[in-house]
């Protein structure tokens, strides 16, 4: 929130709601970014059977939606979480990862002072059904067995194509 205040001073007004509920907001915000993920946690604390978003995460997507014309979605986690529900939901996403107190790099990539770079370290999976799911049961796995982003997925990978999953049954 700080970086992102920082960045465009005085003339821009910035709300927060935790919950995305803007009372005496009318109309629509040109621009909407919903953080959503994890607290931070040490090695092994983090760890999840079920990698869905949670629940205040996802309401949160769905209320600020309705409030905006443009949607961003940072994700802030220690590893991927399932989004597959949600992906429509948004205009773009950006795993941050947990970046700790480095809150303003977020913050300048998102306005554009510096650019997106990055592919994926990880294998994205589309759903919890998937678990564990690596680059080696993964490779080989086509049209909705497929994970949700492949290894190496990201801005300039080769395979930074739409990715086929939206016929995909649940």
């Amino acid at each position: 929130m700080e970086g992102i205040q920082e960045l465009v001073g005085s003339n821009t007004q910035v709300l927060y709601n935790s919950s995305a509920q803007f009372a005496g907001f009318n109309g629509k915000a040109p621009v909407g970014i919903a953080i959503v993920g994890e607290m931070p946690y040490a090695e092994g604390l983090g760890d999840r059977v079920d990698l869905t978003l949670y629940k205040v995460d996802q309401l949160v997507i769905d209320a600020l939606r309705l409030q905006v014309d443009k949607l961003i979605v940072v994700i802030l986690s220690g590893h991927p979480l399932v989004i597959t529900d949600q992906y429509q939901t948004a205009d773009a996403w950006v795993a941050a990862w947990l970046p700790g107190s480095e809150g303003e790099g977020v913050a300048d990539v998102l306005f554009g002072d510096h650019p997106f770079v990055g592919k994926l370290p990880y294998t994205w999976p589309r759903s919890n059904d998937q678990l564990p799911l690596n680059i080696n049961n993964s490779a080989n796995l086509t049209g909705c067995a497929a994970p949700l982003f492949p290894l190496g997925y990201g801005l300039g990978a080769a395979g930074s194509q739409p990715i086929e999953w939206l016929n995909c049954e649940k």
